[in-house]
C-alpha cells in the first residue's frame, strides 16, 4: 500500500524542514504509545508518523523520495535505511515521555541503535545486500514491462520476473526485498539490487525527460515546408514542417518523450537535417541555377 508522506504529515510537498518537524511533533505527542496504552490504530499512527518524518526530516532521503515517488524510494531503501542516523528523542524527552524502549516495541530490535536515544539493541545482524548489474533495451526502460532474470545466489540459480518501471534511467537501482544473503545470526535475509544499464537505441537519444530524434528533410521541404512521419515511442506520427527551417532546428511534440512518475510523459524534439544530394539530374541542376539566377 503506498502513502504520501507528506498527507501523513499533513504538510505542503514545498514544506520547511522546520514546518516538517513542527507537524511531526505535534502529531507524535498525540499518538504517542505512552499516551494511548494498548491502542493499536494510535501505534500504528505513530509507526506510520515517524516513518514519514524519517524520510522527510533526512535531506538525501527526502531528495530521493521526491524524485522516484514512494514505489521507486522503498525500491532502494529498507526500513533499516529509513531510520539509520535517524534520532528524535529530544523531541519526547522535554515532555517526560519514553524514548527508550518505543522503537524496540514498534519496530522490532536488531542491529539499529534506537532513534529515540536508547541504547543499542541485542545485534542481529542483516544478510548481506547483493548488487547486480541489468542491461535492457532502450525502449523498455522507457516503457517498462516485465523482466525475467536467472542470477545465483548461495550457490543455486534462481529465476525472478521482475518489474521495470517506464523511465527508469541507467544507475537507477531497483531493490528486489529479501533476495540477497541470509542472516549469519537469523536476521532478515540482504535484499538484491538491480543497477539499471540502458542499451543504446538506433533511433531514440534521451536527455532527463525528453527525447530526441533525427529528422532528415529535402532542400526544397526545408525552404517550402512538408509534412513527415516522425517515430515516436507510441508509432509514426506525421508533423508539418514550417518553411525557412534550417539544419538544427527542432519540432516539439509535446507529450511523446519519457513517462514521468505523475503519469505525465515529456517532450519529443525531431532534430532537423537538411539533406543535400551528391549527385544531382539534369533537369534538378537546371532548376537550381535558375533558382541562383534568383538570388536565392
Amino acid at each position: 500500500m503506498t502513502k504520501d508522506y507528506y498527507a501523513v504529515l499533513g504538510v505542503k510537498k514545498d514544506a520547511t524542514a522546520d514546518e516538517i518537524k513542527k507537524a511531526y511533533r505535534k502529531l507524535a505527542l498525540k499518538y504517542h504509545p505512552d499516551k494511548n496504552p494498548g491502542d493499536k490504530k494510535a501505534e500504528d499512527k505513530f509507526k506510520e508518523l515517524t516513518e514519514a518524518y524519517a524520510v522527510l526530516s533526512d535531506p538525501e532521503k527526502k531528495r530521493q523520495y521526491d524524485q522516484f515517488g514512494e514505489a521507486g524510494f522503498h525500491q532502494r531503501f529498507s526500513q533499516e535505511d529509513i531510520y539509520r542516523n535517524f534520532d528524535v528523542g529530544d523531541i519526547f524527552r522535554e515532555f517526560g515521555l519514553g524514548t527508550d524502549d518505543i522503537f524496540s516495541h514498534l519496530f522490532g530490535g536488531g542491529s539499529r541503535r534506537s532513534p529515540f536515544g536508547g541504547a543499542p539493541r541485542s545485534r542481529v545482524l542483516k544478510g548481506q545486500d547483493f548488487i547486480m548489474k541489468l542491461a535492457i533495451p532502450f525502449r523498455q526502460a522507457m516503457l517498462g514491462g516485465e523482466r525475467r532474470i536467472d542470477f545465483r545466489r548461495e550457490g543455486q540459480v534462481e529465476q525472478l520476473q521482475v518489474r521495470i518501471p517506464a523511465g527508469v534511467e541507467a544507475g537507477q537501482r531497483l531493490r528486489v526485498a529479501g533476495k540477497g544473503g541470509s542472516s549469519p545470526s537469523g536476521g532478515p535475509t540482504g535484499d538484491l539490487y538491480l543497477e539499471i544499464e540502458v542499451e543504446t537505441d538506433p533511433v531514440f537519444s534521451r536527455d532527463g525527460d525528453n527525447l530526441y530524434v533525427q529528422l532528415q528533410i529535402p532542400f526544397s521541404g526545408a525552404c517550402l515546408g512538408t509534412s513527415v512521419e516522425v517515430p515516436t515511442l507510441d508509432g509514426n506520427k506525421r508533423v508539418k514542417v514550417p518553411p525557412g527551417i534550417t539544419a538544427g532546428g527542432k519540432i516539439r511534440l509535446a507529450g511523446f518523450g519519457v513517462p514521468r512518475r505523475a503519469g505525465d510523459k515529456g517532450d519529443l524534439y525531431a532534430t532537423i537535417e537538411v539533406a543535400v544530394p551528391k549527385k544531382l539530374t539534369d533537369r534538378q541542376k537546371k532548376l537550381l541555377e535558375e533558382v541562383e539566377e534568383t538570388g536565392l
